[in-house]
């Protein structure tokens, strides 16, 4: 039986329970018992009870059951009141032994138990339907908000990759400006769901002055790619891109992503195009990546694109985003 049936008494269940009780009970004194026995509250009761021991012509059980029941439901919505009219709920559809009753009232009392049983019931069905229906709004809305704050944590997030990626155009030491890449790179990586194999980390220490190369490796549609990070001012020419080639060669099936803070000489760039024959290498500026964070778009499908681009057309350097045209 639901409990938010007590919280109320709907008029027609008062109406039963008036027409019940009485039969229920052969004496104005076992009235008032039933109702002790529900452990009421003596105020709702204690007059009533001295008008049955001082003139009990005056008053019969129907009265004695309306004034009590009006009191209880006038009660509030305590927990003592709620719990009073449960006990009372429960001593009528719990009633069992119709042969304590008048014989001339033990059909009837035994029919509208049944009509309160049924109520009761129905009642019951209800309230777990309202119930239900109210859980999975609530599970609704709390999956909205939980996908709305998720949305904002990550919209965040995206921002401040964004303004620390920016930043390093503004910072003029080497070693703390490789330091801040490490953790962008990998910051962004994560975000966008690419698989780190190897975190990128600063090659040198900050003894060895004018180093600036950040290596890591990532996942790309299950392949793994070795990627390097140059910050120079000055073009990357072939001797840089031969030793980013020389480590794809040397291990097996990898292939290579090489990032640079300025731009490739001519020469570099055909050196990769000859080395595409063999092992799928692609070339991508920060201004690059500066740009795309811009137009938030997705570094994973730009990357998928500009290893596209250089195994099928053969150009390790395709402009995806229009900087070079």
């Amino acid at each position: 039986m639901n409990d938010t049936l007590f919280y109320h008494f709907p008029p027609e269940l008062v109406a039963l329970l008036i027409d019940t009780i009485p039969l229920l009970n052969r004496s104005k004194k076992d009235m008032i018992s039933f109702f002790k026995g529900a452990a009421i509250a003596s105020s709702l009761y204690q007059d009533i009870e001295d008008r049955v021991n001082q003139q009990p012509d005056e008053i019969n059980k129907y009265e004695i059951a309306r004034i009590i029941l009006n009191r209880l439901c006038d009660a509030g919505d305590s927990n003592h009141a709620i719990r009073m009219r449960r006990n009372v709920l429960r001593r009528v559809v719990e009633f069992e032994n119709f042969s304590a009753c008048w014989p001339k009232d033990q059909l009837k009392a035994k029919g509208l138990v049944a009509d309160i049983r049924d109520m009761v019931k129905a009642k019951d069905t209800i309230t777990r339907i309202d119930m239900a229906r109210e859980e999975e709004r609530h599970e609704r809305i709390s999956e909205q908000r939980k996908r709305s704050e998720a949305a904002a944590k990550r919209r965040q997030e995206f921002q401040q990759i964004r303004t620390d990626f920016n930043r390093l155009f503004g910072m003029t030491n080497p070693y703390q400006r490789g330091k801040a890449l490490e953790s962008v790179m990998n910051r962004l990586c994560a975000y966008a769901g690419i698989q780190v194999r190897d975190a990128f980390h600063r090659v040198g220490d900050e003894s060895e002055g004018i180093i600036e190369q950040v290596d890591g490796v990532i996942a790309l549609e299950g392949v793994l790619f070795l990627v390097e990070v140059k910050w120079w001012n000055k073009p990357v020419g072939v001797p840089e891109i031969s030793e980013h080639l020389v480590r794809l060669f040397t291990r097996e099936g990898v292939r290579g992503i090489f990032i640079s803070a300025s731009e490739f000489t001519k020469p570099a760039v055909t050196t990769c195009k000859e080395a595409l024959s063999q092992r799928t290498i692609t070339l991508c500026t920060l201004q690059e990546i500066m740009l795309l964070l811009e137009q938030e778009g997705d570094i994973q499908d730009f990357f998928r694109r500009k290893v596209e681009i250089a195994r099928l057309d053969k150009n390790p350097y395709g402009d995806l985003l229009g900087l070079r045209s």
